[in-house]
């Protein structure tokens, strides 16, 4: 598929919590708000915007550091992405919005629906993050990898090859390759937000189940099967005791709507297709 995406896309900085915050916004319709994963950017929901930008509108925001947002003192967290996802809102006075959200960004979308539950209409959780107990064995998984990348953002000349190997693993089939190339090119740039985001997933406060169960917002739970990071066993029991919501899981690593593009398209239109109508 050409890069090309044939709805104008619009490309600007906001001013979200005193940061130049950059967004990417296209096509028309019901608003959807898209939320990268951690060291990729938002250009991961461009060929999203391509095949569904005619029914609606997508916004995808760049975390600081990533993509074309600038670096800013704050660590990264789900917690701080949260408060920047409801300053986007605020901002653009956004209502009725889907918000999609993968790995961090699914945390951030949960936190977000909680604190703004009268802008947000549905969630669709692509194998979010917050959802496995901060227990010993994770924290220690978990500051391994925070040191992994700080080790890469110290010039560690061996971390391209390592980060592309994990990558192969992050995003393994063949519709992600033209995204995965990209993080990967990216990685030595996004390491130290990748290490300081490692370092918040060790944190108690980075399990917000209990967030999730008090939700009253709609939520499609959209899982790619291979993830090795946040693996479904550990997740499809809550998932499946969340009253109802929708489960579609794939074939696919940590991005189903990069991996296997038709499948989830399917799941997202028939989701969408349960929701009540914006403002009804």
């Amino acid at each position: 598929m050409d890069d090309a995406i044939p709805h104008p896309v619009e490309v600007r900085a906001l001013e979200v919590c005193g940061l130049p915050l950059v967004v990417r916004r296209s096509g028309t319709g019901p608003v959807v708000v898209c939320l990268h994963a951690t060291g990729h950017g938002a250009r991961d929901f461009d060929r999203l915007a391509w095949r569904l930008g005619g029914d609606f509108t997508f916004i995808a925001i760049d975390w600081p550091g990533q993509g074309d947002s600038p670096r800013e003192a704050e660590p990264a967290s789900a917690g701080r992405y949260a408060d920047l996802v409801g300053g986007v809102l605020e901002g653009l006075d956004l209502k009725d919005v889907l918000l999609l959200g993968n790995s961090i960004g699914g945390a951030a979308a949960i936190l977000c629906a909680a604190n703004h539950a009268d802008r947000v209409r549905g969630l669709v959780l692509c194998n979010s993050g917050g959802l496995i107990p901060a227990n010993p064995l994770i924290s220690i998984f978990c500051r391994h990898m925070a040191r992994r990348f700080e080790k890469g953002a110290a010039g560690d000349p061996a971390f391209p090859q390592w980060f592309a190997r994990y990558y192969r693993q992050v995003l393994p089939r063949p519709d992600a390759a033209w995204r995965r190339e990209e993080i990967v090119a990216g990685g030595v740039h996004a390491a130290p937000v990748l290490a300081e985001a490692w370092r918040s997933f060790a944190e108690p406060a980075a399990d917000i189940r209990p967030v999730l169960r008090r939700l009253p917002t709609p939520i499609l739970f959209a899982w790619g099967l291979r993830d090795r990071i946040l693996p479904w066993f550990l997740v499809g029991g809550l998932a499946r005791r969340i009253p109802g919501a929708r489960i579609a899981c794939f074939d696919a690593g940590h991005s189903a709507f990069l991996e296997m593009p038709e499948a989830f398209d399917a799941a997202f239109l028939d989701f969408i297709a349960s929701l009540p109508r914006p403002g009804a």
